[in-house]
């Protein structure tokens, strides 16, 4: 019965392994980063975003352009003169069907408005670039998340495996008469929560799978396996201002922050503008006859210069401008904090970095003296100068220190994704594999 158990852990652990080997498809870190453009929902709806500022555009362009109409109007009155005596004119009857046309000659407003909407695409194009930076960050994460969440059940298997090996040095120590039933008690003990966390982690690993397919919207169904990514060991070098200046002309969002700085100086440009004259030519062309299409057409045009000066509009241009410089103002703060942000990012992302890259050879120091320590005591247990306790206590020390391997391993890697965002580019993460 003590063999049956983990037998058919195995088993069961062979034959998924078997199925998701035969089904499954194997995604690299740059496949992944490269589906977010294409599949991520977040990324798609910025996108729209851009769709909708270009319509913007257009339409803020058609007050340029010619504004030309076709209107064909039949009316029919009954009118009178009163004078000295009450005079009937009769029924009268007339259709008129022209061409109106208006053509904006003059108009700084309108230009104003216009220059603003196209820089507002740039705006929207930096949105979606800055919205893919970090739904790629995000993936990047979950992607090493799986994999730690994997490596993880490869420390735990390995606990299995010491904990079956425990159970049988110290069935074989009871045999001898060295050991007490009490040994085999803990050994039985020590293997059932070996087995207990490994089941708990095929959720953990089936939970960042889910999370990885939805950022990517792959097949639910689908098993999913993900290449090997180790990120190059290196310290990330010594901060300088120069990079920080580097880092201003890559960030996506800080280059929205400031495009849209300058579409607030031409919104206040436009309301200021609307004091100034306009010139407009305006014209008409048709026919005007009894009814329509009876052949008494007789032709009809007229054409116009028209110049408006504003004289007063109640305070609107005003408030308009008013309005429109206290929101540059705004901007331009949002501006300031945001490369304030961006510098104290970059330091910390390389610090952070730097520290997480050390630790990785501590913990591994650390998993070298636990393994050291668990030798140790096996041996006093197999010499019969101790009970299995030192050796349970030695294993939980090696499968923590493990652990802690593997965790410090995922924490440098999330640091350099963080620095790599940080920097304006995720995507170059995938040139720091050490393959």
């Amino acid at each position: 019965m003590r063999l049956f158990r983990p037998f058919c852990l195995a088993c069961a652990v062979l034959s998924c392994s078997v199925i998701t080997s035969a089904d499954s498809r194997e995604l690299t870190l740059g496949e992944s980063l490269t589906l977010v453009a294409d599949t991520n929902l977040n990324v798609l709806i910025s996108r729209e975003a851009v769709n909708q500022a270009i319509e913007q555009v257009a339409q803020s362009r058609s007050g340029l352009m010619p504004q030309i109409t076709l209107d064909a109007s039949q009316r029919r009155n009954l009118s009178a003169s009163v004078g000295a005596n009450l005079v009937r004119s009769g029924v009268n009857n007339r259709f008129d069907g022209q061409l109106n046309g208006r053509l904006d000659l003059l108009n700084p407003s309108n230009i104003a408005r216009y220059k603003a909407a196209k820089m507002a695409v740039t705006v929207a194009e930096l949105g979606e670039a800055g919205v893919r930076q970090s739904i790629m960050a995000t993936v990047a994460t979950t992607y090493f998340a799986h994999l730690r969440n994997l490596e993880r059940i490869t420390v735990l298997d390995d606990n299995i495996s010491r904990a079956q090996s425990l159970l049988e040095l110290a069935q074989n120590q009871l045999n001898a008469g060295v050991a007490t039933q009490i040994d085999v008690t803990r050994a039985e003990s020590q293997l059932a929560v070996a087995e207990q966390a490994r089941l708990q982690q095929d959720t953990v690993v089936q939970g960042s799978e889910l999370q990885l397919k939805q950022l990517l919207a792959l097949d639910i169904g689908q098993p999913l396996q993900l290449a090997p990514f180790a990120v190059r060991r290196t310290s990330p070098g010594v901060y300088t201002s120069t990079e920080t200046d580097l880092v201003y002309d890559r960030r996506p969002d800080l280059q929205s922050a400031q495009t849209l700085l300058e579409q607030n100086q031409l919104e206040v440009r436009a309301a200021k503008y609307g004091r100034l004259p306009s010139l407009a030519l305006i014209g008409s062309y048709g026919y005007a006859t009894e009814y329509a299409f009876d052949g008494n057409e007789a032709k009809t045009w007229s054409g116009s210069l028209a110049l408006s000066i504003p004289i007063f509009d109640g305070s609107r241009i005003r408030s308009l401008t008013g309005l429109a410089m206290s929101r540059q103002r705004a901007q331009a703060l949002r501006v300031r904090d945001l490369e304030y942000q961006i510098s104290a990012e970059l330091r910390l992302a390389r610090q952070d970095a730097t520290s997480r890259l050390a630790q990785i050879a501590v913990a591994e120091k650390g998993l070298a003296l636990a393994r050291e320590e668990l030798v140790l005591a096996q041996k006093r247990f197999e010499q019969g100068v101790a009970d299995n306790r030192e050796i349970i206590e030695a294993q939980g020390r090696l499968s923590t220190a493990s652990d802690n391997v593997v965790e410090a391993v995922y924490l440098y890697n999330l640091s350099r994704v963080e620095l790599a965002r940080v920097r304006g580019d995720v995507r170059t993460i995938v040139q720091e594999d050490h393959a």
